[in-house]
């Protein structure tokens, strides 16, 4: 069976963020974890580089289109690098592969009638003499009034269209727009109505979406489906291939959502594989991205594909809440975010991911502070994890000579990893990866105090049968701990599995055999608590009121 893994494409106008990582980070633990378990996984995403946020950057910069795509999609792959993301491809939305995939998804909507073109009124700004795309028009949300753009509300998560927006305002000049007839391509969305209940209900009844996912686009199949336009006026993107119509473009969301079908075609052709068994009915996938992404992975991208006649519709929509930070939503116009070169420069990728997923916004808005996010680096990672790491193996390498013991380990500590195999496992493949890492975290804590009550520094004096079972037990659960933590803290079980010399890659319960320890390093080290303070008052300076 295969398990395809689709997280979610990154608008090449800015530098990530801590919220961008937030809702990603699960793609890679659920490709790391399938591969250990043996599954044929294919983990795909890229740069979104077409469409109008990268035009609005390019036009303040006078600089091309292309430069700025170019600068973030190389950022953003460093980045991810940094982090561990374990892609089997990250590409880009504007490769010529990409663009033909999207060209041709798009004439086999159009063959079937699915596509159809309609007169419509759009948004047109006198002063700037264009017609203006969706997220060049502002305006008052007209479900719950927030401040939005003519694409979507972030405050309610409505898909919109420029017109539904009141007081709209072109985002170029800031004069309100007119309006003027022209002609666009449609989707035939409203068609796919029946289905997508269905699906829906389905979905719910098995628990393979999260609650916000569910009870969003429930909301929008209750509202009644709207046919969406799948063209507009713009300078970047891919054309539409009908004659007389290539100065169009395909709408960014049909065209971005297409990113993981052309993604995996890429694939394919590069690695020389079949891509088949990724979009069989039989396979399971997880697509991952933030709350504000869910209808378009939850309605339109289902819709293309039962368009298609392709039955791998979406499995798992792993849909995250909102990372604030310090108590405050992110804002990337006022500078109020942690961006992702500066954290990767100065904290270990472990720390990272460790806060990322213990602190994770699964169900709920969670919050970012950096006293958290410090405290819970030297308090589980350094002095839970890291410290029960370092003293067994630093007492090997004092009282044993680094050799590792050959002793038949005790009943209740294969249990209880036996245990922490499913239980982990089965927390991951539900998405439920905060659970997960608590879980693991539990046996690390009840190591430490199996350490303190048996006492080896006086065990190796007074017993040393014990002492040596004691040890030998301790190294047992560090190499396990290292293989069930592998999806979410790489870094750091490669390191303790070259320490102790484990060459094992799978899911299952590992004996480590009796050999020599290369040298033991501490894992983490500790961070000085007055960066806390060092941190705030760099994010409070780069702020823009």
């Amino acid at each position: 069976m295969g398990i395809f893994i689709g997280g979610a494409w990154a608008y090449a106008n800015g530098s990530l963020h801590l919220g961008h990582i937030s809702s990603l980070l699960p793609g890679d633990i659920l490709a790391r974890y399938y591969r250990m378990k043996g599954e044929k996984v294919l983990y795909v995403s890229g740069s979104d580089c077409n469409g109008t946020p990268i035009t609005i950057r390019a036009k303040q910069e006078g600089v091309s289109p292309k430069e700025i795509a170019d600068r973030y999609h190389h950022e953003f792959t460093d980045s991810f690098s940094k982090l561990g993301f374990s892609y089997d491809i990250y590409t880009r939305t504007d490769t010529a592969h990409h663009h033909k995939v999207v060209q041709e998804i798009f004439l086999k909507l159009l063959d079937k009638g699915l596509i159809y073109k309609k007169e419509i009124e759009q948004t047109y700004c006198e002063q700037d003499q264009q017609f203006l795309p969706d997220r060049y028009v502002e305006g008052n949300c007209p479900k719950c009034g927030a401040n939005a753009r003519g694409d979507q509300c972030d405050q309610c998560s409505s898909v919109l269209e420029p017109l539904d927006l009141l007081e709209r305002k072109c985002k170029i000049c800031g004069n309100p727009p007119t309006t003027r007839t022209t002609e666009h391509f449609y989707f035939a969305l409203s068609s796919f109505q029946s289905d997508l209940e269905i699906y829906t209900q389905e979905a719910e009844e098995n628990q393979l979406w999260r609650e916000n996912a569910i009870s969003l686009t429930k909301r929008y199949l209750h509202e009644g489906l709207q046919d969406r336009a799948v063209s507009r006026d713009l300078s970047n993107g891919v054309s539409v291939p009908v004659k007389g119509y290539e100065e169009k473009k395909i709408y960014v969301w049909i065209e971005a959502v297409s990113g993981y079908y052309s993604a995996s075609k890429l694939w394919a052709e590069q690695a020389n594989q079949d891509d088949a068994a990724f979009w069989d009915p039989a396979a399971k996938s997880y697509y991952v991205h933030g709350k504000d992404n869910i209808p378009f992975h939850s309605i339109i991208w289902p819709g293309i594909l039962k368009g298609l006649g392709i039955e791998a519709l979406p499995t798992h929509i792993v849909s995250n809440e909102y990372l604030t930070l310090e108590k405050k939503k992110l804002s990337t116009s006022r500078n109020w975010a942690v961006w992702i070169p500066d954290i990767i420069e100065w904290y270990n990728p472990d720390s990272i991911r460790y806060f990322l997923t213990i602190n994770a916004p699964e169900n709920r808005d969670a919050d970012f502070s950096w006293k958290e996010f410090i405290y819970s680096h030297n308090s589980e990672l350094l002095g839970a994890y890291g410290n029960f790491v370092n003293r067994t193996l630093k007492f090997i390498q004092k009282s044993y000579g680094g050799v590792l013991l050959e002793k038949e380990i005790n009943k209740e500590m294969v249990e209880r990893v036996n245990l922490l195999y499913e239980e982990t496992g089965r927390n991951i493949e539900s998405a439920s990866f905060k659970k997960a890492l608590e879980k693991v975290f539990e046996l690390v804590r009840y190591s430490n105090k199996y350490f303190d009550e048996q006492q080896p520094w006086k065990q190796i004096h007074e017993d040393v049968e014990a002492c040596k079972q004691t040890i030998a037990d301790c190294v047992y659960i560090i190499g396990n701990l290292a293989n069930i933590l592998a999806p979410f803290l790489p870094f750091s079980s490669e390191r303790i599995k070259g320490m102790l010399q484990i060459t094992e890659q799978s899911w299952e319960p590992l004996l480590v055999k009796p050999q020599i320890l290369t040298p033991v390093e501490p894992l983490f080290e500790r961070i000085d608590k007055d960066k806390i303070n060092k941190e705030l008052e760099e994010l409070k300076r780069r702020e823009r009121i």
